[in-house]
């Protein structure tokens, strides 16, 4: 095989194994195995474990937002793990994140991957992972509302990459992700600017 067409190889084979990965929804999963309403149904109609948690209870989120993390981290740190070039390493971070938010099982309607960025961030490198959860949980205690939360972790994603790894690849795929992240929560920043927005736990 041509040297050239090895790096190509493992891209796309890395990148196809994170998006399947990354279209599995954890949250209607765990709904049904544990006999809650459809997510996509109800709340916020979001498959994710802030809508489970007001619909379902702590039990049900605590493994939804595993669950989605895993979807983001195994597949990165499988590719850290063999060596893979930093382009390998990078696809199969967005290619999760977007399996996540556009799912191939599920008609291309998926969640808004906060928790599945956070495991591509902890797939990368375990110190940027940890210092966005720190963002997140601070934010989360001081003002109580999710979404602030995730956009503000979300925007300090990319500059832990750079600083850590100082990869342009890893870091513009980081930059990429955050800013879907901030399209997908665009109700919530609306709900943010007009203060409707509802803090953590509460039911819509």
């Amino acid at each position: 095989m041509d040297t050239l067409q090895q790096p190509i190889i493992l891209i796309i084979g890395f990148a196809l194994f994170a998006y399947l990965l990354g279209s599995i929804s954890t949250a209607i999963i765990t709904c049904k195995v544990m006999g809650l309403p459809d997510p996509r149904t109800v709340g916020s109609n979001n498959p994710g474990a802030t809508n489970v948690l007001r619909e379902g209870g702590k039990k049900a989120a605590a493994i939804t937002l595993f669950g989605d993390m895993l979807k983001g981290l195994i597949p990165v740190l499988l590719a850290v793990s063999l060596s893979a070039p930093e382009p390998a390493i990078a696809a199969a971070g967005l290619a999760a994140f977007l399996g996540h938010l556009y799912p191939v099982y599920y008609a291309f309607k998926g969640g808004k991957g906060v928790a599945t960025l956070l495991g591509v961030l902890l797939g990368t490198h375990w110190i940027i992972g940890l210092s966005t959860i720190g963002v997140w949980l601070l934010i989360a205690f001081t003002v109580k509302i999710s979404s602030v939360s995730a956009l503000t972790a979300a925007l300090c994603a990319p500059i832990f990459v750079w600083y850590t790894t100082d990869s342009e690849i890893i870091t513009i795929t980081t930059m990429i992700m955050t800013i879907l992240l901030y399209w997908r929560h665009r109700s919530n920043i609306n709900n943010l600017l007009t203060g409707k927005e509802g803090k953590i736990g509460s039911r819509k």
